[in-house]
């Protein structure tokens, strides 16, 4: 089978799946109204969020795919502080709805960086929203001047400890770090890839790695790298001027500097960000 004809293939398959993400969705409300059922609950939104979003990914020649926004506005309805509350647990992960995005465009082919996204919530719907979602409304983005010249950063990551593929890494967007290259739930379904991946079987070094370990976001606006530990079991560290800086589970991450050194269990990874 030619690359042409792969490519084609491919492209229908992604159509086909996204209307039926589209009916789905439609059946989905359509019954709740019937059944009088109540709204999705908060990560049935975050999931409808995601797919609402690979449904904009289009061809970018040469057999790539690309995402042509660079920023993603979320509302959400929450009628009460509780709702509220309940939605950005689930926004917040782990995965968080980011790294969701993440993972979806990387899984689809997209060669561009996954845009940065940001959650606000309404009483109720607005009269401009569709019909067919009326628990939240994504508004799509994308910046073409005033960039920080910081935004072509590029981080550079040196394993010190540890076995990987490579002994060293350059990324100018987000990535995974986990241990295999793969993680997959209890059914065999692939859940992330790892862009830095320790070996299985390398040893007590690669073993304390957890297979979700940490990530790292970019911010494409300022060139900011800022990594969020993923509920890891031995934790993750930076090393900054001999203090360690415990990563905080959650949102808030870490946000960092050239010359940290990186600590995930016991491996260790040297960090350098240099301009583009």
């Amino acid at each position: 089978m030619t690359t042409k004809m792969t490519k084609k293939i491919g492209d229908l398959v992604s159509r086909a799946q996204s209307l039926e993400s589209a009916i789905a969705a439609r059946v989905d409300r359509r019954a709740r109204e019937i059944a009088g059922s109540p709204a999705r609950q908060p990560l049935e939104i975050v999931h409808a969020v995601v797919d609402a979003v690979e449904r904009e990914i289009q061809p970018a020649g040469r057999g790539q795919r690309a995402f042509p926004f660079t920023h993603v506005r979320v509302h959400v309805v929450a009628a009460s502080t509780r709702a509220k509350a309940q939605v950005e647990v689930a926004c917040e992960g782990p995965p968080s709805l980011h790294q969701r995005i993440e993972d979806r465009l990387r899984a689809a082919g997209c060669s561009t960086p996954a845009p940065s996204v940001k959650v606000s919530f309404v009483t109720k719907p607005r009269a401009d929203w569709a019909e067919d979602e009326p628990d939240f409304h994504v508004e799509f983005g994308r910046d073409t001047a005033g960039v920080d010249p910081r935004a072509s950063r590029t981080l550079e990551l040196t394993v010190l400890r540890g076995t990987t593929a490579a002994s060293s890494y350059a990324f100018a967007t987000s990535f995974a770090i986990g241990r295999g290259a793969d993680v997959r739930d209890s059914r065999q379904r692939l859940i992330r890839m790892n862009d830095v991946a320790f070996a299985e079987g390398g040893g007590d070094v690669n073993h304390s790695v957890s297979r979700r370990h940490a990530r790292v976001d970019h911010d494409p606006a300022t060139g900011a790298f800022r990594v969020f530990d993923e509920g890891s079991a031995q934790g993750t560290t930076i090393i900054r001027k001999g203090r360690g800086l415990p990563v905080p589970r959650g949102t808030k991450g870490l946000l960092l500097q050239a010359g940290d050194e990186r600590v995930l269990g016991e491996a260790r990874i040297g960090i350098l960000v240099t301009n583009g």
